[in-house]
């Protein structure tokens, strides 16, 4: 019979195979582990995690859900706050941040108040401990500290603030003492720092020393959050104005500067709140910028007239590594007589950053659907 080459080479390489475990069983095991631990040691490489495909952020703005001060007047009924999110707790399902600026301490005692000169126009915010609760059964799991209120009960307050949420498991930054958060959500890392122009707080006006914080977040961390509650209040200001914006004599930031100097620093969303209305949005550098997400869950002692009473809730899409795929607008209003906010069927707040972005921004290459969608 003729040779067959072919045949026996593959004879040949049976028998190869036959013999190579038992005699390189050992090397080769240990190429595998070396192999595998190089994958996880780049995947992990200094502190980061593996990257989903896309990751879904939830962002609300302000939440002060009714004060302890003067007395129980200002709280919900019965010093219930189960309605607070009942209604809208639905649309921040399957996210893996759901985030919002909370308005003030949740504390229990009046001890170390602020005073005021005219008690009428005097807004002091603390929320009963209790009330955590109502934050964690709808989802919240990222809190912004930095605002004007966080220090309305002094270092008492801003303690208790500080120990409720940590007891509850719901990570928080802003505060000196607690400036970032790190955190993992399904194998992704992520970073959230926080800023304000209000004493106690990590100053939103001091640009150079915000971008070393997001600098130092995003070598650690695949997802890089940031929160600002900065700009002049109310509905005479709900333009961006890319300038120093002063309120009541106050240096209030400009938050134009700082959101594009916190992503030129690494940051990939950008979440704004203060002026109590909502504002623009932004795509720059393909990271996504909320100027302000207006009154959210504001249960007394606010206004929600007119465009102080809409607000949106961002379902911001981005890829594992930041950059913006989509968002979608999910419209709320708060009426005047129960203050729980709730689906608004009219979708005003939509309408409202539409003509806003397109004023505020006329170069941006943004689309808004009459439905919500945001897309590039």
């Amino acid at each position: 019979m003729p040779f067959n080459y072919l045949s026996a080479k593959v004879h040949f390489l049976d028998d190869l195979f036959v013999f190579l475990p038992r005699i390189l069983k050992i090397r080769i095991m240990i190429r595998l582990i070396t192999f595998l631990l190089v994958c996880c040691f780049t995947a992990f490489a200094n502190g980061k995690s593996m990257q989903k495909d896309t990751i879904q952020v939830v962002a609300v703005g302000d939440i002060m859900m009714g004060t302890i001060y003067p007395n129980g007047e200002y709280l919900p009924p019965n010093n219930d706050c189960s309605r607070s999110f009942s209604m809208v707790k639905q649309y921040f399902a399957n996210a893996d941040v759901v985030f919002g600026n909370l308005e003030g301490a949740l504390t229990d005692s009046k001890v170390s108040a602020k005073k005021c000169n005219n008690p009428a126009v005097c807004y002091t915010f603390g929320m009963p401990t209790k009330y955590v609760n109502c934050l964690v059964d709808a989802g919240f799991n990222v809190l912004s500290l930095a605002n004007n209120h966080m220090g309305d009960f002094g270092e008492q307050g801003r303690v208790s603030t500080v120990q409720t949420l940590k007891n509850a498991g719901i990570h928080y930054a802003g505060l000196l003492s607690c400036p970032t958060a790190e955190f993992v959500v399904d194998g992704v890392k992520y970073g959230f720092c926080a800023f304000a122009p209000n004493t106690g707080t990590v100053d939103v006006r001091k640009i150079p020393e915000a971008q070393e914080i997001v600098r130092q977040l995003k070598e650690r961390c695949d997802i890089v959050i940031v929160s600002f509650h900065a700009g002049a209040e109310g509905r005479a200001y709900q333009n961006v104005t890319r300038q120093t914006e002063t309120y009541l004599g106050e240096n209030r930031g400009n938050v134009y500067e700082f959101a594009h100097k916190m992503i030129d620093a690494g940051a990939d969303i950008l979440l704004g709140h203060g002026p109590h209305v909502t504002r623009a949005v932004e795509i720059y550098k393909d990271r996504f910028i909320a100027y302000s997400m207006g009154n959210f869950s504001t249960f007394s002692r606010i206004n929600v007239e007119g465009v102080n009473g809409v607000a949106p809730i961002f379902r911001i899409y981005t890829t594992g590594s930041g950059q913006f795929i989509k968002a979608l607008i999910t419209p709320t209003i708060q009426p005047n007589n129960d203050r729980n906010p709730r689906y608004d069927p009219s979708g005003r707040v939509i309408s409202i950053i539409q003509n806003l972005t397109k004023t505020d921004f006329p170069e941006q290459k943004i689309n808004i659907s009459n439905d919500g969608w945001i897309t590039k």
